[in-house]
């Protein structure tokens, strides 16, 4: 490990350098490519350096216990040599953890989607409660929320929401809402005060950069139509609806939200890169042995993942047996606590298979 922290640091001094040359400095690629390789390992380098720093300040105490000391410089001295030593293993295992092979979709901003799924009017209901409660977290992390295209439920919330979350390191935090989420309580509908139980999926796509996945021209079919949703005048009166194609994975995306037909194209494209890349990612995924998996992982789509029941007040993670009784702040928002057990449980579970593999 110490020998990966070595290179690590000697390759953080000389990204300095070559920030430093003014060859990189008038190359903006290049400055951009360093830059970010640098802020990627700038808190791995000064962690080590910390440790570095304490794992001498311990030699020098247990130096100094090995000499004949006063009983009240000694006592001293131990405590300071128990303190060090403690800091050393937390520095430690902190290492560990930025050792740990990062996604490289962290960083990305994410494309979500919420469907309604079963239960009806209710599922559509909660599929709003739901795009509410991360537009409230993102704007708690000073991330920005755009709706790319939305089919509201004539009851309220959606059939099917599909918005971008554009912050760094939005990815990092919500890939682990993949999945079926299910909601407990009684329906603004239920006239009998009857419980019902409903569920909406969530998609979670990083987004894909043009560079990062070729598609084809040839095989994209777009096809136009009349918006039939809001928007006045224009509804199914001009072709400003578009629909995506790509005909080798048959996945299909449309979009109406804009009055105009390049903006729904350049929206369409968006959803439709991030959507094949995740196909084509999902496909390699099957391939690799269940047993390397993360313990978390991003969720298969149809995986029940999270109960939230109303009347308890209760939220239920069920991948990590969490459970807390803080629903109303949840649904506000206040995610942290949970997306955090959910990070520290997948560190714990790629530490675990290295000590195994080691």
């Amino acid at each position: 490990m110490f020998d990966k922290l070595q290179a690590v640091e000697e390759r953080y001094e000389r990204l300095n350098e070559l920030l430093s040359d003014p060859e990189i400095v008038n190359d903006a690629k290049k400055l951009r490519q360093y830059s970010k390789e640098q802020a990627d390992i700038q808190e791995t380098v000064e962690v080590y350096r910390e440790y570095k720093k304490t794992k001498e300040e311990f030699e020098d105490a247990k130096q100094m216990l090995e000499e004949k000391l006063d009983p009240e410089m000694h006592e001293l001295v131990k405590e300071e040599f128990n303190t060090l030593k403690n800091k050393i293993q937390e520095l430690e295992q902190k290492l560990k953890i930025l050792l740990l092979p990062k996604d490289p979709n962290d960083d990305k901003n994410v494309i979500m989607e919420i469907r309604g799924a079963a239960g009806g009017d209710e599922a559509n209901i909660f599929a709003g409660d739901l795009f509410r409660m991360y537009t409230r977290y993102a704007e708690s992390q000073g991330w920005k929320v755009e709706v790319l295209e939305a089919s509201p439920s004539s009851s309220g919330g959606y059939k099917e929401i599909i918005f971008m979350i554009n912050g760094n390191g939005a990815y990092s935090k919500f890939k682990f809402e993949n999945g079926a989420h299910r909601v407990q309580r009684v329906p603004q509908t239920e006239s009998q005060g009857r419980i019902h139980t409903s569920t909406a999926t969530v998609a979670v796509l990083p987004e894909v950069e043009e560079v990062e996945i070729e598609i084809n021209e040839k095989d994209i079919r777009v096809d136009t139509f009349a918006a039939s949703g809001a928007g006045g005048q224009h509804v199914n009166t001009t072709m400003s609806a578009v629909r995506m194609t790509h005909i080798p994975t048959g996945i299909v995306v449309s979009m109406q939200d804009e009055r105009s037909q390049i903006k729904n194209r350049e929206k369409a494209l968006r959803v439709l890169r991030a959507r094949v890349a995740d196909h084509y990612n999902r496909e390699k995924q099957k391939e690799l042995d269940a047993a390397r998996k993360s313990a978390v992982g991003t969720g298969d789509r149809s995986e029940r993942i999270r109960t939230y029941n109303y009347p308890q007040n209760r939220v239920t993670d069920h991948r990590i047996g969490l459970t807390i009784q803080k629903l109303d702040q949840v649904m506000e928002g206040k995610l942290d606590e949970i997306i955090d057990a959910l990070i520290m449980e997948d560190q714990a579970s790629k530490l675990a298979r290295l000590n195994e593999e080691a």
